[in-house]
């Protein structure tokens, strides 16, 4: 398949909503397949379909040890988080070079969309529900940093375009 590019942070998709899939097609598996390959390629264990220029509610997830194991998720939505917290060094290759640490629910119930067209609910815990909900953050126009402090995400984003000016 093909790793495709990211945009920008400050690409104006990535800050609003994207459209939801009516249906799971045969371009919607071509999408999810390059989505996974580019997901391979950062290496990361995510990825939603803006942060490729793609404006719609897709998502994968691989958190697994040995890779292939992404779950394909159409118009992902959380159905249940837990109220233990687990925090994480987050981090988007839309703001490369920074990283933040970020406190999300430890385990959370999603209802998707799954590669078969059929609706699907499935635990995640861990690493993989703080995936899980980075990519519906994405899928909502949020980045990781909009969970910082004003001033924060300003630094951050200061920061990755200092880096990556080179």
């Amino acid at each position: 398949m093909t790793v495709r590019p990211f945009l920008p942070y400050s690409d104006r998709r990535l800050h609003i909503p994207a459209e939801p899939v009516s249906a799971i097609t045969e371009t919607v598996r071509m999408i999810w397949d390059d989505m996974i390959d580019t997901m391979d390629a950062m290496p990361g264990v995510g990825l939603a379909a803006p942060q490729i220029g793609i404006m719609l509610r897709l998502a994968v997830v691989d958190a697994s040890d040995k890779r292939g194991q992404a779950v394909r998720m159409a118009n992902p939505e959380i159905l249940h988080a837990s109220t233990q917290m687990r925090p994480h060094d987050e981090a988007s290759p839309n703001l490369p070079g920074v990283f933040a640490r970020i406190e999300r629910p430890r385990a959370v119930t999603v209802r998707f969309l799954n590669d078969q067209g059929e609706i699907e609910d499935r635990d995640f815990v861990g690493l993989w529900a703080t995936s899980v909900q980075h990519q519906i953050d994405h899928l909502d126009g949020k980045t990781y940093v909009d969970h910082l402090s004003p001033l924060r995400r300003k630094m951050l984003v200061a920061k990755s375009a200092k880096l990556n000016r080179g």
